[in-house]
């Protein structure tokens, strides 16, 4: 139930760099979430047509969603993560990264023919 997306305006590394970046995101959004890695799913969208304060320098946006709710304590050290790692792997500057945090409803968040609520 939890999902990582990211966005970048970076255009995509080799195959094996984007699937250990993906693989790496999910393990990390599981143990940050304290949920079952079984049900998280990452995406990865690059080469988007980005801006970020005026300028087309290397930029990145960041969905996390979880069933349930986080806490501040979660989402600061998950944003803490998450940029370092962007940084390492894409090389955005940790300041061009944008983090929405999303709590949703179990009745809202399908899968396999129902919901989680």
């Amino acid at each position: 139930m939890p999902l990582i997306k990211v966005q970048t305006s970076v255009d995509s590394p080799d195959r094996g760099t984007v699937e250990g970046l993906l693989k790496s995101l999910s393990a990390k959004l599981a143990k940050h979430t304290g949920k079952p890695e079984s049900y998280v799913m990452t995406a990865f969208e690059p080469s988007v047509a980005m801006t970020f304060g005026g300028t087309l320098d290397p930029v990145c946006y960041v969905e996390i969603k979880s069933v349930g709710s986080m806490s501040p304590s979660q989402t600061k050290a998950m944003s803490q993560d998450f940029c370092q790692q962007i940084n390492e792997k894409l090389g955005v500057s940790t300041n061009r990264i944008y983090i929405e945090f999303a709590d949703a409803k179990g009745s809202m968040w399908g899968w396999d023919g129902s919901t989680f609520g």
